[in-house]
């Protein structure tokens, strides 16, 4: 038997299977979902796309804000395209922070938050990101990080 007769037995194979025994409508992402929840390590914030007429000046394509809860910790985002492609960042918190993390893969930036817990980061290239925010309680550290959201 030759590599292209087993091909071809293994696609009969296939199209037999799922007629036979389809997947379950849903399995896919209950299964994705049931992985992605076994696997955290953390509590994760609540990601929130905030909606209204805040992209009405510049058009909804050309903006994003999102909202990160943990239900003590709230961070604002709000980005924007700039002319070359890429994102500005202008991030609020309502809490005092010490420093604000915007992660990329292995590409990280900090910044520090100034009194009125503004921050921002320019000149972002777009792709998958994360924000950590951590917090001086007396001598206790505690580390908000949202999940990965598309910039």
């Amino acid at each position: 038997m030759s590599d292209h007769d087993d091909a071809r037995l293994f696609a009969r194979l296939r199209t037999v299977w799922d007629e036979v025994d389809p997947v379950p409508a849903g399995l896919i992402d209950r299964m994705v979902a049931a992985v992605a929840a076994d696997g955290l390590n953390r509590e994760y914030a609540l990601l929130t796309l905030v909606e209204g007429q805040l992209g009405a000046v510049r058009g909804d394509a050309d903006a994003l804000t999102l909202q990160f809860s943990d239900g003590i910790t709230s961070i604002l985002l709000h980005v924007t395209t700039t002319a070359s492609g890429r994102r500005r960042v202008d991030g609020w918190v309502d809490t005092t922070a010490a420093r604000i993390v915007l992660a990329q893969g292995d590409r990280t930036r900090t910044t520090t938050p100034a009194e009125t817990g503004r921050f921002q980061f320019d000149d972002v290239p777009p792709g998958l990101s994360r924000v950590r925010l951590t917090t001086l309680d007396g001598d206790e550290e505690r580390t908000l990080e949202t999940p990965q959201f598309e910039l």
